[in-house]
């Protein structure tokens, strides 16, 4: 069995949107995060090395992934309806080296330039404005990664500034929950 195209029935689904399906990845997952994360092109914007090993993956999800989950947060799985493919992973972490929450993601090279980016994105901002309450949330892309600043920019997050981030020049943006911004100064 091709382990892209599999969603276990034990698996805890966070929300689907028209054409995806976001669930919680589990460590059995670990071949599918080092699918992803073995292609240079995926991760030459974040400044990661590609994985050597699916033990890599593993510890990946082990120590940040499955962390973030008691808090309803975390980078999650996205899976195709119509085939149940793989495509990557969206999500909302938790950062406390600078007490933000970060919006994520990170897509097969298959499925770049469909909208499925955007699609994920989109609605993983509206999951944490309108299920988790949250006041902001962060999006940061390096400055040279223009499919990712165009998915923040079409999302409706607002460029701050610019910044360093692991010896990176990135482009920050923010968007606000929608209450919050209708208060009185």
């Amino acid at each position: 069995m091709n382990c892209g195209f599999f969603i276990p029935t034990t698996m805890q689904i966070i929300f689907e949107t028209t054409r995806l399906i976001l669930r919680q990845f589990t460590l059995d997952d670990a071949p599918l995060i080092y699918q992803l994360n073995q292609d240079p092109e995926v991760v030459k914007y974040v400044h990661e090395p590609p994985l050597t090993s699916v033990d890599q993956a593993q510890e990946i999800i082990a120590n940040i992934i499955l962390p973030q989950y008691p808090n309803n947060l975390g980078r999650w799985a996205i899976h195709l309806k119509e085939n149940n493919a793989f495509a990557g992973w969206c999500g909302l972490k938790y950062r406390a080296d600078v007490d933000e929450i970060d919006l994520g993601y990170r897509l097969m090279k298959h499925y770049w330039g469909i909208g499925i980016a955007t699609e994920a994105a989109s609605h993983c901002l509206q999951y944490g404005f309108q299920n988790l309450n949250l006041k902001t949330i962060i999006g940061k892309a390096h400055i040279d990664n223009l499919a990712s600043i165009g998915v923040l920019e079409k999302i409706g997050m607002n460029f701050i500034s610019t910044g360093m981030e692991d010896e990176c020049p990135i482009n920050i943006y923010s968007a606000s929950h929608p209450a919050y911004n209708s208060l009185p100064l």
